[in-house]
């Protein structure tokens, strides 16, 4: 069904005549319903409800998106090709659906990647000479480039979850055992006690020979992708960095990636232009930036912050103290495979806490999961598509159209605007063409009726119980 347009001018002498509205709802019972835009209000108020700061726009937001994983690519692929090729259109091709830009991939095994693996498992190998991305040929490649043939100017960026376990001072992919009463009862891991770390230690082997090949194992990265037809625009050194896991992890100081990224992957990912961030940072103690972003070395190639989970709370200390550096919500708060409402309504505080404290990427993480959402490692976790393997057919969830919600309407370079007033619950942008987008959101049972000024124009729209707004002017 196609989205209701109605002239403003037909409806208010307020409004500019050459103005458009555009009003969709989703609620628990119907998703990404049109509106009739006839039942927005224009009035003139001296007290909105909400304020819309249009003088003093704040970061420019660079895209939304999701993450390309193996279990990602395996669920749609159990699709037919006709329906696996509508999810991926509607996710990726511009002006469609989601419309998303910027998107995140693994260097090699991650939680959700069919079993453990790397790009070089032979150990001692520093010059690389083993090197290949065969598994990704399986599933990673087909992933990105089913979405680069809708969207060819969307943007990958990366970071590992576990350097090569050769590299590692316990030989392991992980670095702890199984919890089997979170984890499903799956099993072990293999992981002996003796090869069990903690948080705040450098699993990864200091040494020069090391950092060297880990570096160039990054460049061979980039250089394997590219003889692919797929760019990687930038990287992070590590996902969770203090995160000692059960899957593939590893755990740094602070220091020790100072070091990796001051005086080895900086300069070559500055050799072959490609952009650094730091992340992701996934604990909520400005601290471990500081201590990268204040190095003379590490600080001068690391261009953004990426945060993830408790770096939530980080976020906020180091964007008012590196105002200039970009922000990464690297991966949303992934649930527990129920894709309920609750849960969608979680996602919405997160969108709304990482906005407003200067995020300008904001991506999902698992794009697409068979219904229960299982791990390798026995993990349940939500998801934008959920597939049933045994019809062989999927659908979309709340959290999809949430993101929907606002990634559809707030196009790349885009504004992001702050708001006062007793309504608050709303986030509000600008896009280049000068349009505005608001998300609304009513958590209350009953209707609501807020008056939200933008510009000189004040409106008043009815929303439906529980539900999720986007309203464009």
């Amino acid at each position: 069904m196609k989205k209701l347009i109605f002239s403003v001018c037909a409806l208010s002498a307020f409004a500019a005549c050459n103005s458009k509205i555009e009003w969709v709802a989703s609620t628990p019972d119907a998703s990404w319903q049109p509106q009739d835009a006839t039942r927005i209000e224009f009035v003139k108020t001296d007290t909105a409800d909400a304020e819309i700061d249009v003088a003093r726009p704040l970061q420019t937001i660079d895209g939304f998106g999701t993450c390309f994983n193996e279990l990602g690519w395996t669920s749609l692929s159990l699709l037919s090709e006709a329906d696996r090729e509508a999810v991926i259109k509607e996710l990726f091709a511009p002006g469609v659906g989601a419309n998303f830009t910027v998107c995140r991939m693994p260097v090699g095994a991650n939680d959700f990647s069919r079993d453990w693996y790397s790009y070089n498992e032979t150990d001692g190998d520093f010059e690389m000479k083993n090197f290949s991305i065969d598994n990704d040929k399986e599933t990673l490649i087909p992933f990105i480039k089913s979405a680069l043939k809708y969207n060819p100017g969307l943007k990958v960026w990366a970071s590992p979850w576990s350097p090569p376990a050769w590299m590692k001072d316990n030989k392991h992919y992980a670095c702890r055992p199984l919890d089997t009463s979170f984890f499903n009862n799956i099993g072990q891991n293999g992981i002996k006690p003796e090869q069990v770390r903690a948080e705040g230690m450098n699993m990864f082997i200091q040494e020069d020979a090391y950092f060297k090949a880990y570096a160039l194992y990054f460049a061979k990265f980039i250089e394997a992708y590219r003889a692919e037809n797929i760019n990687i625009s930038m990287v992070m050194p590590q996902n969770e960095f203090s995160s000692c896991q059960p899957f593939p992890s590893c755990t740094w100081q602070s220091s020790g990636l100072a070091k990796f990224v001051g005086e080895y992957l900086g300069p070559a990912m500055q050799h072959l232009g490609v952009e650094l961030m730091f992340g992701t940072m996934e604990r909520p103690d400005h601290a471990l930036v500081d201590t990268l972003l204040q190095d003379p070395e590490s600080g001068k190639y690391i261009t953004g912050v990426g945060f993830q989970w408790a770096g939530r709370y980080a976020i906020g200390d180091v964007h008012r103290m590196y105002p200039n550096l970009k922000i990464y919500q690297t991966e949303q708060e992934c649930g527990n495979g129920r894709n309920d409402w609750r849960l969608c309504l979680h996602s919405w505080s997160l969108l709304k806490h990482y906005l407003n404290n200067g995020t300008n990427v904001y991506d999902y993480w698992n794009t697409s999961l068979e219904e229960g959402g299982m791990s390798r490692w026995g993990w349940t976790q939500n998801s934008l598509v959920t597939v049933n393997k045994d019809t062989k057919t999927y659908k979309y969830t709340y959290e999809y159209y949430l993101l929907k919600h606002a990634s559809h309407y707030v196009l790349p370079g885009a504004q992001f605007l702050t708001s006062t007033g007793s309504f608050t619950d709303l986030l509000a942008f600008k896009n280049k063409d000068g349009r505005y987008v608001l998300v609304l959101h009513n958590a209350q049972d009953a209707e609501i009726k807020p008056t939200i000024k933008v510009g000189d124009r004040t409106i008043a729209v009815t929303l439906q119980p529980k539900s999720f707004n986007t309203i464009t002017l």
